[in-house]
């Protein structure tokens, strides 16, 4: 009875209209929850399709617009920038020596400066390289090159070390940005079959800006007589052309980018299609008219461009407000996408191992590049420190009275001397070591001085004129009626003492080295493929680390610097062109951006790490250095062959 009740209470009951009890909690229905995992999958599969469908009709307009004038117009240009990039890391190392004796900076202050560009090239690689991919490559390398230009220019003319160390940060942070984007710009103008072999030869453009810097640092910083100076001032010394020098490929490649155009498949990923369809039939129509077939015509009439949802929320966001606001929406919206861009980059599901192997190979592979870039010059130095302290010349308990001091003193040590009415005039003193001296009616005049210092000395009735010989060059000295007058005011600046030859031509030959490297791996890139190239390249490396175990002179660090460099460049080639053909093109530029400043984080361990050991071991050095190139390469063979594949 009570279930034929409940049947006549419910009878004609439609059960659709009923309620669901979890409705007046705001609970969605499961079956809600069912009808919309659905459709999000279903939208998936259509994006995915779209996203492919784009890939493959990209790849077939690039190969039908052919390989040519334009992307050899591009080529050049985007070198130039490559170019800029290489010289600027090696004008600090060149500058530095002059720097610090001209700006007068301390041992801690001049590692500083070299700390904080390469934390500004970090910093600005981790930027640029999310920014392109919301703004453009065109224009953030535009962006890119002035912000060098400017605050490289304006270094020229920093006259305190403080300006000077914030215009060189400033520089660093555009000029850092300039290696993401612009291998992510020429990738895209790149059909498959010519990708790995013409990244590869672009790469020979770092290695032009290490040439140029090289040979520029040598012609122009030894030559004193080539600056000049306004009032007392303003000085203006030949390592600050030297800077002035370096602009030039960075003005050139400005000059360029301005008269080329935007990527058309970032064009195409932010729903610009006409855009894109424009610049494409330009690419066509130069490089068949090149070719001598003008009469080609560029078929193209529908280019899939799937418009995303950030595109369709800055657009809404920018269109209420004042221009203020707007603008305020539209780049703060940016700045979000970008930060969340840098977080799933290289943590995607479908790339998050890949992502792993390959911070792996970079740091393993920056580390030990950057680390031996600074042991070899410094391993050189030190091995001429040693040469030259072999040879100093020690005066034990001399007594000199009445005499005229009119010639150098150069890598001496006086102990326990005596020098009565004696006269130090217009020399210089070099690498000279008085310790428990006497000085008695002496006379100082026009004295300069590198490296000399007065211990446990008494000085008594002694006057200074015109002299570098400043209270902290006396240490722990007794001066009885010692007078100072006219001391000579900055740092003295000796083009012969700090412009050694063979730094420059260290870093010349260091440079010239990877020529053959270069040429190879372009060769063999599409042949034999990315992951082979990469890992051969670094196993060969370390082998090769090996040999500086019997390196005793400077000669045999040179050849061994040549030698390494030589192998490890193919290395860097592959990991470059696998790094921008693995991510799609929504976050390529942003992928590459991060992996480049986990480079640059390396380089700044490795250059303490490294550096702590000169004058201490070897051995230590090149164990660290093979240990990370055997592990970058076996890591390097689980990357995933790209040579063929097309560009997501």
């Amino acid at each position: 009875q009570d279930e034929d009740a409940a049947s006549d209470a419910t009878e004609g009951a439609d059960e659709d209209n009923q309620m669901y009890e979890g409705e007046y909690q705001g609970i969605p229905h499961p079956d809600e929850i069912k009808e919309a995992r659905r459709a999000a999958r279903i939208e998936a599969r259509r994006k995915a399709r779209m996203a492919a469908h784009l890939a493959e009709q990209y790849e077939t307009i690039m190969e039908d617009c052919g390989h040519g004038r334009f992307q050899w117009m591009l080529f050049f240009v985007l070198g130039l920038a490559l170019m800029a990039d290489g010289v600027d890391g090696f004008v600090v190392g060149f500058v530095m020596p002059s720097a610090e004796k001209d700006m007068c900076i301390s041992n801690s202050d001049k590692g500083l400066l070299g700390l904080l560009v390469y934390v500004a090239m970090m910093v600005g690689a981790l930027v640029w390289g999310g920014l392109c991919d919301k703004m453009g490559r065109r224009k953030c390398l535009i962006y890119v090159l002035t912000i060098d230009l400017l605050f490289s220019f304006l270094s020229c003319f920093a006259q305190g070390y403080g300006f000077f160390l914030f215009f060189r940060f400033c520089s660093g942070f555009g000029i850092g940005g300039a290696i993401p984007i612009v291998y992510t710009y020429f990738t895209e103008f790149l059909q498959m079959d010519k990708r790995g072999e013409h990244l590869s030869w672009l790469c020979m453009f770092w290695m032009l800006g290490g040439l140029y810097a090289s040979f520029t640092a040598w012609g122009i910083i030894p030559h004193y007589g080539w600056g000049f100076a306004i009032g007392t001032e303003f000085q203006m010394h030949s390592w600050r052309l030297f800077i002035l020098v370096c602009l030039l490929p960075a003005l050139a490649a400005l000059v360029g980018v301005v008269f080329m155009p935007e990527s058309p498949r970032f064009l195409l990923e932010n729903a610009r299609h006409d855009e894109a369809w424009m610049i494409l039939r330009q690419v066509h129509d130069t490089n068949w008219k090149a070719k001598g077939e003008p009469e080609r015509v560029f078929t193209v009439t529908h280019i899939n461009t799937p418009k995303t949802q950030e595109d369709e929320f800055i657009e809404i966001q920018s269109d209420t407000g004042t221009a203020f606001q707007r603008w305020s929406v539209r780049h703060m919206t940016m700045l979000q996408q970008q930060v969340m861009a840098n977080v799933m980059s290289l943590s995607a599901p479908d790339l998050r191992l890949q992502g792993l192997f390959l911070v792996i190979v970079w740091f393993c592979l920056a580390f030990s590049y950057h680390g031996l870039g600074v042991w070899f010059p410094d391993m050189i130095k030190y091995m001429q420190f040693e040469e030259y302290e072999s040879k100093v010349r020690t005066f034990h308990r001399e007594r000199v009275e009445r005499f005229h001091f009119n010639f150098s003193l150069v890598n001496q040590i006086h102990r326990e001397g005596e020098y009565i009415h004696d006269k130090f005039a217009s020399i210089e003193m070099k690498s000279v070591k008085f310790e428990n001296s006497l000085f008695e009616n002496c006379y100082f005049e026009d004295i300069k001085s590198t490296n000399t210092f007065f211990e446990n000395c008494t000085i008594k009735n002694t006057i200074f004129y015109n002299t570098d010989l400043w209270q902290e060059k006396f240490k722990n000295c007794q001066m009885e009626n010692t007078t100072f007058l006219h001391p000579k005011k900055g740092c003295h600046l000796n083009f012969e003492e700090e412009n050694d030859i063979v730094i420059y031509m260290v870093s010349f030959l260091g440079s010239l080295a990877v020529l053959p490297g270069n040429i190879i791996s372009a060769l063999f890139m599409d042949k034999i493929g990315r992951i082979r190239i990469i890992g051969a390249s670094m196993l060969v490396s370390s082998a090769c680390t090996f040999l500086l175990l019997l390196s005793f002179s400077q000669g045999a660090v040179i050849c061994w610097q040549c030698l390494f460099y030589g192998a490890s460049v193919a290395a860097w080639n592959g990991l470059e062109v696998i790094s921008v053909e693995l991510y799609p093109s929504s976050r390529r530029g942003t992928a590459f951006g991060i992996l480049n400043g986990i480079c640059k984080f390396a380089a700044i361990i490795a250059s303490f790490v490294f550096a702590a050991f000169i004058g201490i071991t070897k051995i230590i050095p090149i164990f660290l250095a093979f240990a990370a190139l055997v592990c970058g390469g076996l890591v390097a063979l689980k990357l995933p062959e790209t040579r063929e594949k097309i560009l997501s």
